[in-house]
């Protein structure tokens, strides 16, 4: 059959739209294209994101990166009060020490922290670390805490305090070290401390072997004074059989009372902040205005330093000289 032009050309108008139709329904049909680059569908997508976070959360739970040691704080708490003795044993009197901790370690003092305190000092004690030499002068260094007071009566060597090593003198040699060096009690310097340094020192000597020593001063809070000591010791070669100790020695003096958090001292039932007249105290004197001040007081941070002046000595003493105590602290 033959059409003209003009009926072949109405019916391609007509047959043209269809066929388009029919392809354009064909080519968006599921499953029907072959193109490699058809994304998937939005629960397609879901559902692999969920897969790839449960498999990464399956791999840190599998392998979590490994926690870093934390430092154990001593919880002095746990110390049985002061009832006489100057020390306490801890732990079965076990060190917490083992030969292992001896390695690389010749002698080493915490740096001094925010509040001018000292941390843990520890030392191989060996013949070569012992000194030869008498000891020099450490009366220019201040612990945190320090007071020059004196009770003539209640302690031995008048002076309640004492600059007191961590690692003795007679073990190491430091001397004049401020990070080896807090405000401790005659009583427990002496009556505390001494026999476990002589301890060591007497083993070391006899038989040329080595001791590893750590001591660890324990602040609470904010505190300026240790309330007391951790002594822990272990011979070297010998899996501790010939020193082996882990004491608390208790930073106090019998018939004194202390407020740790100053320095601060009174006899015992005695009202706290009195001290007579004639007790030996520091103190800050301003040279212009002739005020004496406690060494801790807010006042000193005005003084002009032209106008500041330390003084150690009895309270009446300065008085007589014409000082009057400070109305802010009332030394």
């Amino acid at each position: 059959m033959m059409f003209s032009n003009s009926k072949w050309t109405a019916i391609q108008s007509r047959i043209l739209p269809l066929i388009l139709a029919l392809l354009l329904s064909l080519s968006i049909l599921p499953g029907c294209s072959g193109s490699s680059n058809v994304e998937p569908s939005d629960s397609e997508s879901s559902t692999s994101v969920e897969q790839s976070v449960a498999e990464d959360a399956e791999e840190k739970v599998a392998a979590p990166e490994p926690a870093e040691d934390e430092e154990a704080v001593f919880d002095v708490a746990q110390v049985p009060s002061f009832t006489g003795s100057p020390y306490t044993v801890i732990a079965g009197n076990v060190p917490g020490l083992a030969e292992a901790d001896a390695e690389g370690v010749t002698e080493s003092y915490s740096p001094l922290d925010a509040l001018g305190r000292c941390g843990v000092a520890i030392a191989v004690v060996s013949p070569e670390t012992m000194p030869t030499e008498e000891r020099g002068s450490i009366g220019m260094v201040k612990p945190s805490g320090w007071h020059t007071v004196r009770y003539d009566d209640l302690v031995d060597g008048k002076y309640l305090y004492n600059r007191c090593h961590l690692l003795g003198y007679q073990l190491t040699g430091e001397n004049a070290n401020e990070e080896n060096l807090i405000t401790g009690t005659r009583y427990m310097n002496v009556d505390g401390m001494l026999p476990f340094e002589n301890d060591v020192a007497e083993y070391v000597e006899r038989t040329g072997g080595s001791v590893l020593m750590r001591v660890t001063p324990v602040f609470v809070d904010d505190e300026l004074v240790a309330r007391g000591v951790q002594m822990e010791a272990l011979s070297l070669g010998d899996g501790g059989r010939g020193i082996s100790f882990n004491v608390y020695c208790y930073n106090v003096q019998p018939g004194v009372s202390i407020d740790y958090a100053t320095g601060e001292s009174w006899r015992s039932g005695q009202q706290e902040a009195a001290p007579s007249s004639s007790q030996v105290m520091d103190y800050v004197l301003n040279t212009s205005s002739k005020k004496f001040h406690l060494p801790g007081c807010s006042s000193i941070d005005r003084m002009a330093e032209k106008n500041k002046q330390s003084y150690t000595g009895a309270r009446d003493d300065l008085i007589s000289q014409g000082y009057d105590p400070c109305g802010n602290c009332n030394p």
